[in-house]
């Protein structure tokens, strides 16, 4: 990277999705980085990706990058400075230029149940069988299938407050709907959240996606200006929980429709980094986890440590259920 001052840059461009939530993510950036460097100018460039424009499509049918390819060509292309990000839908291998040069702070990255307003259910355990749970992860699927076998499952797409207004429809076939609680979190809407999930007994035993929670910063490789800028923003302990848990899944070359689950946790004083991973298979009968703790001072430490807990989990037999998944796909798309 050629070096040169950072303040030197007059106008950054941000890249986002259009959806109510990206655009309030990508005003977090931006006024976290107005604040550090108030002589330069964020500017925010809003669009619609494949995803967004798509509403039919199964998710695990349209592939890796679906929410950030786009971004990333303009990136390749010096039409946009750096592009705003979850964590969580961004693959694991980035286009050649481009890199993860900072993670914010993160949300709270647990998964959340959310039942109609005239539920009188407060958590999963209460409902019935053959009650209706909306989601379109197939992660979320597999472990509450394994949780809770008697549940079904029923696709659900648009952005929270489409989601939202799908579950209230007495007409939408809807018991509850599973989201994320940093999304409702970021809008103002945690209101709703009735069970949070997470790996305890109380919660479910689910584990959230890889990156869940966490905003990315997305830039050119060889932009040392605007990296410079980014850094201010970066949270290094979430950073590196973050490079954890994408080691895990691209050492396992699971997309972010792969049914992986992952919690991290500081221990000693922020010293030490607990990881718990999963794998279950679709239809939640079959599953390999692994709890691992180990000091990991810094980012390439990261990256191993999650390459070491992907390699326990395959050695525990994790690559045939993924192996098994990713057929599947195949077949369903040659014949869709």
């Amino acid at each position: 990277m050629a070096t040169s001052d950072a303040t030197a840059v007059s106008t950054i461009r941000i890249g986002t999705r259009r959806s109510a939530l990206a655009l309030k993510q990508a005003d977090m950036i931006a006024a976290a980085l107005r604040q550090a460097h108030p002589d330069v100018t964020f500017e925010i460039q809003a669009r619609d990706t494949l995803g967004d424009r798509d509403k039919t499509t199964p998710l695990p049918q349209m592939g890796k990058g679906l929410w950030t390819s786009e971004f990333e060509a303009k990136l390749v292309a010096g039409e946009l400075d750096l592009v705003v990000h979850c964590v969580k839908d961004m693959p694991t291998k980035l286009p050649p230029g481009c890199v993860l040069a900072a993670v914010t702070e993160r949300e709270d990255p647990r998964d959340t149940v959310i039942f109609r307003e005239d539920s009188a259910c407060r958590r999963l355990a209460d409902l019935p069988a053959a009650s209706i749970i909306g989601t379109s992860s197939v992660r979320r699927m597999a472990q509450l299938r394994r949780r809770y076998p008697a549940l079904r499952f029923k696709d659900i797409r648009g952005n929270i407050d489409t989601r939202l207004k799908k579950l209230d429809d007495p007409a939408g076939g809807y018991d509850c709907i599973i989201l994320a609680a940093a999304g409702l979190k970021r809008l103002g809407l945690d209101g709703r959240i009735a069970h949070y999930l997470d790996s305890s007994a109380d919660g479910g035993g689910v584990l959230y996606a890889v990156g869940q929670g966490a905003l990315g910063i997305e830039m050119r490789e060889s932009d040392e200006r605007v990296y410079r800028l980014v850094q201010t923003i970066s949270h290094k302990a979430t950073m590196t929980a973050c490079l954890a848990e994408r080691a895990v899944m691209r050492t396992l070359e699971g997309g972010c429709s792969v049914p992986i689950g992952v919690e991290t946790a500081w221990e000693d004083g922020g010293r030490t980094l607990r990881l718990k991973a999963t794998v279950v298979s679709l239809d939640g009968t079959q599953a390999v986890d692994v709890d691992r703790a180990e000091e990991v001072p810094g980012l390439e430490q990261a990256e191993k440590f999650g390459e070491k807990v992907a390699a326990e989990l395959a050695a525990l037999g994790a690559q045939p259920i993924l192996d098994a998944i990713n057929e599947s796909r195949v077949v369903t798309a040659a014949t869709s």
